[in-house]
């Protein structure tokens, strides 16, 4: 049986591990932290193809350093002499334009819709029983400015052939009748869906070790072994195991461990914050995102998790706490009947999300080192590419032609 290594254990390497795993792979997962405190768990758990739009944009590196005065702020980029940040910074700059926004919008919705059919059939297998509602998503707006640019972006969605329709705040209220909110309107994308990640990691992990997967925690991949240009051995403090494939899943470790393979990966890590608090006071029936504080507040059965930020940070900076104070202003300012407390820092949440230099995941096989498959760098939308990323990693090992074009997605594009 050929042998897979997957460096990861997120939604992306759990997911590549179950399709392999299908496809009669062996399987190993290795992951040099624990699982189950990784950015795949505290995430607001959105499958969302109306997100077509790449985090590079026209306007947000000003609109950054505006926020970067505000402690409180949705958007941070801590000041360091960093040269990978740097390069990141100058590859993103050079991203954040409307050609690349319009480039890109046709490949998200490729991968994002084959995504969401990924976890519809998931669902249906015995033993996966994680929450999943196909209800749509609201992204609600308070400003005027924003309703044109909601607008538009419904609009644009439309064009794509994605469910999309603008609701004033009658509109709104017709589909979320016990929930008070202070808006103008929000875009109803009837496209989306969401889930309890924390659930889903734990069906696919169960599935893997039924299966008889390896799945190693708190290993930490040192190095790997080469042979007439493949890899044939990773390289733990713990051991060492042979590959006949190794799936770089990383995330937001990706760039360090690309470059022991000897692949340049411009990307760095993005931290977000999230809490839970009880749903019986506050029934919403779907997803909300709260525009102008870019928070993300999901419904889970009797819990709410509101979620938000985006931190560019060392990934070994203490958390600032403040941050959560503007996810708890924001949901105040949107649900003024809210009865939302500051939460204890122990009850915070935070991960790492990686961010590719123009916004798009990385994802395909090496042309240097062809048994390797690089699969990361999908920024705040991995659960939502998760599960398909994970087939198109199975079909790319099994050397079948892919579900989705993969070709803006290329891991070796930025050299």
């Amino acid at each position: 049986m050929k042998k897979a290594i997957i460096i990861g254990g997120g939604i992306i390497g759990l997911s590549s591990a179950y399709y392999l795993r299908r496809a009669g792979w062996d399987i190993t997962v290795i992951d040099k932290g624990n699982r189950r405190n990784n950015c795949s768990t505290g995430n607001a758990g959105y499958i969302c193809p109306s997100h077509f739009v790449p985090l590079a944009t026209p306007g947000i590196v000003a609109q950054g350093m505006k926020w970067m005065l505000n402690s409180r702020s949705p958007f941070y980029v801590q000041p360091r002499l960093s040269w990978p940040l740097i390069q990141w910074g100058i590859q993103f700059m050079r991203s954040a334009t409307a050609q690349h926004v319009q480039a890109s919008a046709r490949p998200l919705r490729d991968i994002a819709l084959f995504s969401m059919a990924c976890y519809e059939d998931l669902k249906k297998e015995p033993g996966f029983d994680f929450f999943y509602a196909h209800d749509g998503m609201l992204e609600a707006v308070q400003t005027t400015e924003n309703v044109h640019h909601a607008k538009e972006t419904a609009a644009q969605a439309r064009d794509l052939g994605l469910d999309a329709e603008w609701l004033d705040k009658d509109g709104v209220k017709a589909i979320e009748p016990d929930v008070e909110m202070n808006i103008r309107g929000a875009t109803w994308f009837r496209c989306d869906a969401h889930c309890n990640p924390e659930q889903l990691v734990q069906n696919l992990e169960t599935y893997l070790l039924q299966q008889g997967a390896t799945l190693l925690e708190d290993t930490e991949v040192t190095g790997f072994q080469k042979q007439n240009g493949a890899i044939r051995e990773v390289i733990t403090k713990q051991g060492v195991y042979s590959a006949d494939l190794v799936v770089l899943a990383t995330g937001s470790w990706s760039r360090e461990m690309a470059a022991k393979i000897g692949l340049s990966l411009p990307l760095v890590a993005g931290r977000g914050y999230s809490f839970l608090a009880d749903a019986s006071d506050f029934p919403l029936r779907r997803p909300v995102i709260l525009t102008e504080g870019r928070v993300a507040v999901s419904p889970f059965a009797n819990q709410i998790r509101f979620g938000g930020t985006m931190e560019i940070t060392a990934i070994n900076t203490p958390p600032r706490y403040k941050r959560v104070e503007g996810i708890v202003q924001s949901a105040r300012e949107f649900f003024p009947q809210l009865k939302l407390e500051q939460p204890k820092e122990a009850d915070v949440w935070y991960g790492y999300r990686p961010c590719s230099a123009d916004g798009l995941p990385y994802i395909g096989r090496l042309q240097k080192t062809p048994n390797v498959i690089v699969a990361t760098g999908h920024s705040m939308l991995g659960l939502s590419l998760g599960a398909g990323t994970g087939k198109l990693v199975a079909e790319l090992a099994e050397e079948q032609a892919t579900s989705v074009d993969l070709g803006v997605f290329a891991p070796e594009r930025f050299g």
